[in-house]
């Protein structure tokens, strides 16, 4: 079943769970509803500790990163199923309207795959604030260019084309990372976010660390943040989604999209330059193989882009569901918690199935034991 697909049956699983929720309301029985990962065997057959039972009510809304939506969507399918009294609602919006959400008290979760400013921290309303990583997966360079359909990029290529230094594909520089393939004369056209994105965040870091300033190169100017001065004669998209729609329906376009949204577009996807010197394909164990020497702060956050090593993709994105330490709403911080305990534990049996790597052992360890951070009622 391919993604799009699995996403209809979702979305009828999250609709049929809110049925069951307004039945069991009416008929008030005396059934106790599992939580998966917490309590007792769950829907996706995984093994989990045993506890006491808890029923669960409320109703959690959160915002944030596009990047991970997808597994997001998922989790919050299987969870909702097994919990009936639960309700999540996740709308998407960028990693910036996330956390601007979580810092206003709009949400009761935010997704992001960036950090928090220092300078912003005291902004959050709700006090203190947990990161807790769910996934990791690729950002694919995708290109639509007929006639070729392997391509090979460096970083120090990818910086020219996004700045437009580079505007055919029949490029010197695209030659020279692609021997003994012909190469049109095709105008390119850049796609990128429009929005305050975790994904534009980390493909510019990558530049950033691989051919920015202060490196032998120093070809990448733009700097690195959610948000970038592209230049004028390129083309902008709403979340990933909206980029990987610009590459599908131009010739000759070029944008960084997950994995995720970039197969579900059907879109050919480059093979980027890492800094062993490989040109490795955007896979989940090269994303995996990214994330596995990653350096984790105490707060879990850390970055697996640039990472060392052979196989190690390039551009792998790390991703966190932030909250705030302090749930000040008995219902919902039970909610939560028990979601986030899901997401660490038989949630990361779902990663795979729509194109993201689950944690590292260690650091889904480390993520969980947090969980006693998290301080409910």
């Amino acid at each position: 079943m391919n993604t799009k697909n699995r996403r209809l049956v979702l979305a009828g699983i999250v609709s049929l769970s809110l049925f069951a929720v307004a039945c069991s309301d009416d008929k008030k029985t005396d059934s106790t509803t599992t939580t998966p990962g917490t309590d007792a065997p769950t829907s996706t057959g995984a093994t989990t500790t045993t506890q006491a039972a808890v029923k669960l009510a409320a109703q959690l809304n959160a915002s944030g990163a596009t990047f991970p939506k997808t597994f997001y969507e998922e989790a919050i399918a299987a969870f909702t199923k097994a919990n009936s009294g639960v309700t999540i609602n996740y709308a998407g919006g960028g990693s910036g309207k996330g956390r601007q959400d979580l810092a206003d008290q709009i949400v009761n979760w935010a997704g992001t795959d960036g950090t928090i400013a220092d300078a912003d921290l005291a902004k959050y309303k709700g006090g203190a604030v947990l990161y807790f990583p769910t996934v990791v997966a690729p950002i694919t360079v995708s290109y639509n260019l007929s006639g070729v359909t392997k391509l090979q990029l460096s970083a120090e290529t990818i910086a020219k084309i996004f700045q437009r230094q580079i505007t055919k594909w029949n490029d010197a520089a695209i030659a020279a990372d692609n021997p003994g393939v012909t190469l049109p004369g095709t105008a390119i056209t850049v796609a990128h976010r429009s929005d305050s994105s975790g994904t534009t965040g980390n493909f510019t870091k990558f530049l950033d660390l691989a051919v920015g300033k202060g490196t032998t190169s120093a070809v990448w100017t733009l700097g690195s943040a959610s948000t970038v001065q592209w230049p004028a004669d390129t083309q902008a998209g709403e979340g990933n989604a909206g980029v990987a729609q610009i590459v599908k329906s131009t010739d000759g376009a070029i944008g960084y999209v997950d994995l995720s949204d970039a197969k579900d577009a059907g879109l050919k996807m480059a093979n980027v330059k890492n800094a062993a010197g490989k040109f490795v394909e955007p896979t989940l164990d090269a994303a995996s193989a990214a994330a596995a020497g990653a350096k984790i702060a105490d707060n879990l956050t850390y970055s697996a882009i640039w990472a060392t090593g052979d196989t190690a993709y390039p551009i792998t994105a790390q991703t966190w569901i932030i909250a705030y330490t302090k749930q000040t709403d008995a219902a919902k911080g039970a909610a939560l918690k028990a979601f986030l305990k899901y997401i660490l534990t038989d949630g990361q049996k779902l990663a795979n199935t729509v194109n993201f790597a689950p944690l590292p052992a260690a650091l889904a360890t480390k993520a969980l034991a947090q969980l006693d951070l998290l301080v409910v009622g």
